[in-house]
């Protein structure tokens, strides 16, 4: 999902208003839990050069997954079903042991070793969330995607209160799939018992929080067939009868931006639900109604929405014959990517 040329323009572009803005920076973080391993490796980077002594201790600790060939969803089948003991208590104690230290190295080094100990200490606790994510995902995909949203709201908050120790105040911006950034109450999924982080944002931030969507009726994407398969660049099927993708085509209008706060008459039109694709990971064109669509009230969902009608897939770094691949009409250069 980041290993694009966007994410790279992005970046390149984001260094040189910091270089230009003095001490008002844009920082720029994960949020998710799909890092176990690289988590690890940063904790005891971290530690390696701040505390030798405490990076063996959790060296020691961290190495209960080397059992598991580094393999996260094995470490959760040997684990979520009884057959190996867990590594919980290493990772809860490590998690512990880096927040009762934390005293003593921040006064190394002012803000510099403000940011490194929260970058540790935000790894660690990827590190905590990704061995209980892993190991729960047998028991549903209900508890295991609460778990996971969780942790990015957690984030979010830490985050939050990071920045505005160091500056006063902060702007933060999300960026993530719509399933995660709009609000599950206004979805089929909040009726099955899911949540996001879009809702636990409005939840907790009110009126300060603001969910934006991103809509579109064709072209292409940058995605797997299965979870870690190799990215395909695939075409996307034109929305379906009854959808939002498929109401907003027929506007005949390219592209726009709607804010329900602004326009009345369509947040309550869009109040009543209708069918929405959710296109993330993995994009299944072949059993798209059953694996992509979902029914949403899109106008309580979402605070606003952009509609690209037709989206071009993201560039990766490394471009792959499979993701070469011809069948999939090019679209002009200068068409923005929109989903």
């Amino acid at each position: 999902m980041w290993r694009n040329s966007d994410m790279l323009d992005f970046a390149g572009w984001l260094r040189d208003r910091n270089l230009d803005s003095g001490s008002n920076e844009v920082g720029f973080y994960g949020l998710d839990l799909y890092s176990l391993n690289e988590s690890m490796k940063a904790v005891l980077d971290y530690l390696r050069e701040t505390d030798p002594a405490v990076a063996r201790t959790f060296s020691h600790r961290y190495a209960c997954f080397d059992h598991f060939g580094g393999d996260p969803k094995r470490y959760g089948l040997f684990t979520g079903t009884g057959i190996s003991k867990s590594c919980e208590d290493d990772v809860v104690a490590a998690l512990a042991d880096l927040r009762r230290k934390k005293g003593a190295w921040l006064g190394l080094d002012g803000h510099r070793a403000g940011e490194a100990y929260f970058c540790a200490e935000q790894n660690a606790t990827v590190v905590a969330d990704a061995e209980n994510y892993y190991r729960t995902m047998l028991r549903g995909d209900v508890e295991s995607w609460n778990l996971r949203d969780r942790h990015m709201m957690n984030t979010l908050l830490a985050i939050s209160s990071h920045l505005e120790a160091l500056h006063g105040q902060a702007k933060i911006v999300v960026w993530a799939h719509n399933s995660h950034i709009g609000d599950a109450r206004a979805t089929q999924m909040g009726h099955r018992g899911e949540f996001n982080i879009g809702q636990l944002a409005r939840e907790h931030f009110g009126r300060e929080a603001v969910l934006i969507g991103f809509t579109t009726h064709n072209g292409t994407v940058t995605a797997a067939s299965d979870w870690d398969a190799p990215a395909e660049r695939k075409a996307i099927r034109p929305a379906l009868a009854h959808s939002c993708e498929k109401l907003f085509h027929e506007t005949e209008i390219p592209r726009f931006w709607l804010d329900f706060s602004k326009h009345k008459d369509a947040a309550e039109l869009l109040h009543h639900p209708l069918l929405e694709r959710a296109i993330g990971v993995i994009y299944r064109p072949e059993t798209e109604r059953e694996s992509h669509y979902f029914s949403a009230s899109i106008s309580e969902q979402f605070d606003a929405v952009f509609h690209f009608d037709e989206t071009r897939a993201v560039e990766p770094l490394e471009r792959t014959p499979i993701w070469e691949a011809d069948g999939v009409a090019e679209v002009d250069e200068t068409y923005p990517s929109g989903l």
